[in-house]
């Protein structure tokens, strides 16, 4: 069958031949017909994300769209090594598969699923109660700009946007919005001005490096008084920050994770599920763009933070 093959470290994946995968106990053989081209499939096919097996050669992609035997729709997570996404066919545990909507395409579920579930597990890891007051840090990028909206979903009162992109940050559909800034005194005062008024139950952030360090500062400075939820998704701005140990004890932040490992399977299947239903009823819009496996090469020079890159596979 054709896959996009990854054939050793640091090697991307190129299209071409691969075995088909075969049938195995407790698992589904699936037709994909459509997988997206995302962050955490790029580090492990890389081998840089912490959760990369690194056992070639094997086949890029960790979830997508399909169909079973019976003709059945389903969204697939995480395939049996060394089959993934990027392939005419994968293999799938039974237990991670979850039926589609009628009126979700492939297209779109494909796009929304990665990004949907880092922001739903985010909020379910984070606690959000309806009326709260949430901040995305990083909301210009798909799983930001879905952030947004999940949590106006899920009830949330105000939702605060950060992002560089200032053109971007109108279009989000916060209720406001800061602008990420090179300047350390602009952006603390831009900061401070947002936990002065009406404060922050929740963060999600997916940039880390000095805008999570800014806002774990004013935190503890501003809003003291009121206990904040800062949940650590991405790191596009940097892996590692300067925390000094009596920010953490002098304020109620309480400070955690949500990705592969924080978050169990079954809590990434339960969001998964919620951003599907979400979308079902209309209320999650994501952009984006197709190409066909055997340009796989040109789909994955894609930049991604415009619209989804969707790999189509099958009818």
């Amino acid at each position: 069958m054709k896959a996009a093959v990854v054939s050793g470290l640091g090697q991307a994946p190129l299209y071409g031949d691969f075995p088909d995968p075969a049938a195995a106990e407790g698992a589904n053989l699936i037709s994909v017909t459509a997988s997206a081209i995302s962050h955490l499939a790029r580090g492990r096919a890389s081998g840089a994300h912490y959760s990369a097996e690194n056992q070639f050669p094997f086949v890029a992609g960790i979830d997508g769209v399909g169909r079973l035997a019976d003709g059945a729709r389903v969204y697939f997570l995480l395939p049996k090594a060394p089959n993934g996404a990027f392939a005419e066919r994968t293999l799938v545990s039974r237990e991670q598969c979850l039926p589609l909507p009628d009126s979700l395409d492939d297209v779109t579920a494909a796009a929304l699923a990665n990004p949907g579930m880092s922001s739903a597990a985010a909020f379910r890891r984070g606690r959000l109660v309806a009326g709260e007051i949430v901040l995305v840090n990083g909301a210009t990028g798909s799983s930001g700009r879905l952030a947004v909206q999940i949590a106006k979903r899920l009830g949330a009162k105000k939702v605060i946007a950060t992002g560089r992109n200032i053109a971007a940050l109108a279009t989000l559909g916060a209720d406001a919005t800061i602008p990420l800034v090179a300047d350390p005194e602009a952006q603390q005062r831009s900061f401070r001005d947002a936990f002065a008024a009406g404060g922050v139950d929740v963060v999600v952030d997916y940039l880390w490096g000095a805008s999570a360090e800014g806002l774990l500062t004013v935190a503890a400075k501003v809003g003291a008084s009121r206990p904040l939820r800062f949940v650590q998704v991405g790191s596009m701005s940097g892996g590692e920050i300067k925390l000094p140990s009596a920010l953490l004890r002098s304020a109620p932040i309480e400070l955690m994770g949500s990705g592969l490992g924080s978050v169990s399977n079954e809590g990434l299947k339960a969001s998964i599920a919620e951003v599907f239903r979400l979308a079902a009823t209309g209320g999650l819009t994501i952009a984006t763009r197709t190409l066909p496996l055997s340009e796989f090469a040109a789909a994955w020079a894609l930049d991604d933070s415009a619209a989804r890159t969707v790999v189509t596979i099958g009818a």
